[in-house]
């Protein structure tokens, strides 16, 4: 099976379960559709990319071939690395596509207005994921405390940011 057979396995599988187990849930986007979005091969034999659905946009580790190599238990996570950091991924398996893994983005997906915008979010994040992770900016930080200026001065990441948050609630 090609790698685009894989995703469009992929694709077929998520568009049964949005016609079926996820159909009126309230929790659906109704301005969105199954898109598999800017899958692209790892060196290890999977694919990655990110697939938006009514209900969530995921990452997604997928085999190019049906298989159970990336089967997980419900209860397991798996940490896949990338130039922009490290993952936490979670199981599922369909019948149409075999064993994947996801990582959660956005769950619900309200945050879209209309897929052109999932469709572009998703492409960023595609870019985003093996883009190099910028050295630590605590020294940065403390420099500008120092030189008296605004920490808001001094560029942040995501993870970066939510650990300041969550540090500085467990002190």
């Amino acid at each position: 099976m090609a790698a685009t057979e894989a995703v469009r396995a992929l694709e077929a599988a998520f568009e049964r379960i949005a016609a079926t187990r996820m159909a009126g849930l309230p929790l659906n986007n109704p301005a969105l559709q199954v898109q598999a979005v800017g899958f692209r091969a790892q060196d290890d034999g999977y694919l990655i990319g990110v697939l938006i659905t009514p209900w969530a946009i995921n990452l997604v580790m997928l085999a190019a071939t049906p298989s159970r190599e990336l089967h997980l238990a419900a209860d397991c996570r798996r940490d896949w690395d990338f130039p922009s950091g490290c993952y936490e991924f979670m199981g599922g398996e369909e019948a149409e596509c075999g064993a994947y893994q996801f990582c959660s983005l956005f769950s619900p997906a309200f945050d879209f207005c209309d897929q052109d915008s999932a469709v572009a979010t998703a492409n960023e994040i595609m870019r985003g994921l093996f883009v190099e992770a910028p050295a630590d900016p605590g020294p940065q930080r403390e420099a500008a405390r120092m030189a008296g200026h605004s920490l808001m001065e001094v560029p942040t990441t995501r993870r970066g940011f939510l650990r300041g948050v969550l540090g500085s609630r467990r002190a």
